[in-house]
């Protein structure tokens, strides 16, 4: 076995992130040997003409900053595919209408209910800025929606809401709204479990023949997946988001590419803990695949590994 030094990182006034996400790879560092793996993983991902390219992430994100990274992806298509949550449709839609506010882990809880505040880690999100911006906001488009088409896949529905939001001063802020002009297709295998999903509910309640067709978004999804020369994916935590990703890739005999971002541990047998290479036992990646597991804050090392992707990668 053939044995590589470790190298100091050398920083200047003049370093650049992407010069940094290259010293961190011949590191050792930790996380941070891996954090330059998955750069250059995704490098060669995005720049592979054939792959057709994955990402899913949680909703919780979508509530910090790190939407605009999100955003940055599809606006640059340099995502395919996009497989979420509900709670995705909830914070990129609310914050086009109402701000998001900081806070901390340890705010009394007690006292933000009694104000009317929402605690998620610590982004404070005021009632008006969630459910009930998106209960007055939504009533209409869906009328507008369903007087257009009765029954929709998630991603047409998705799509409508992003043509319906185009107009929003805030619009271009909006993951929606990019999934929309860049005719991007996002999934949401679990569309009832939020404020989104609710309001889909309640409209449901006054127009009975209003569906969401499940079964065309899975059609879709497997036509994607059998066309595919090859498909790589990114994925940011764990859940129905991963879990569909990489159970669809299995099919086509596994990605060719995989970097995965957790903070959780896989010592209880769960998905969202499960490294990488779990996956390679199932076939869901490959087992010449390039993959890797990062430990770490998504909020934290993903602007990192974005940046560091300066270059004209598609």
């Amino acid at each position: 076995m053939k044995l590589k030094s470790i190298k100091d990182i050398k920083i200047s006034e003049k370093t650049t992130i992407k010069e940094l996400a290259n010293q961190m790879k011949e590191s050792g560092g930790f996380q941070a040997s891996l954090l330059g793996q998955g750069v250059e993983i995704l490098r060669e991902m995005f720049k592979n003409k054939e792959c057709i390219n994955f990402l899913s992430f949680p909703a919780c994100i979508i509530a910090t900053g790190t939407r605009g990274i999100i955003v940055e992806l599809i606006k640059r298509k340099l995502v395919d595919v996009i497989i979420t949550t509900n709670g995705t449709l909830d914070h990129d839609l609310a914050r086009i209408w109402q701000d998001y506010y900081h806070g901390s882990f340890q705010m009394e809880d007690v006292e933000l209910h009694k104000k009317g505040i929402n605690r998620l880690g610590n982004i404070l999100i005021p009632n008006e800025s969630y459910g009930l911006i998106l209960e007055e906001k939504l009533k209409p488009i869906l009328e507008k929606i369903y007087a257009e088409k009765k029954e929709l896949s998630t991603k047409d529905l998705i799509w409508k809401l992003g043509e319906a939001i185009s107009k929003e001063k805030n619009a271009e802020q909006s993951i929606i709204y990019w999934c929309w002009k860049n005719r991007i297709p996002m999934f949401i295998p679990g569309p009832l479990d939020g404020a989104v999903g609710s309001q889909l509910w309640l409209f449901w309640q006054d127009h009975k023949d209003f569906k969401l067709n499940l079964f065309e978004d899975e059609q879709e999804l497997s036509n994607i997946v059998f066309e595919a020369k090859k498909t790589g994916a990114l994925v940011i935590g764990g859940g129905i988001s991963k879990h569909h990703t990489i159970w669809w890739n299995q099919f086509k005999g596994g990605l060719d590419y995989a970097v995965y971002i957790t903070t959780a541990t896989e010592f209880d047998g769960s998905l969202s803990g499960a490294r990488t290479s779990e996956a390679v036992s199932w076939g869901k990646i490959k087992e010449k695949a390039k993959h890797v597991t990062i430990h770490a804050d998504a909020t934290l090392i993903l602007p990192l590994m974005i940046a560091a992707l300066s270059d004209n990668v598609r």
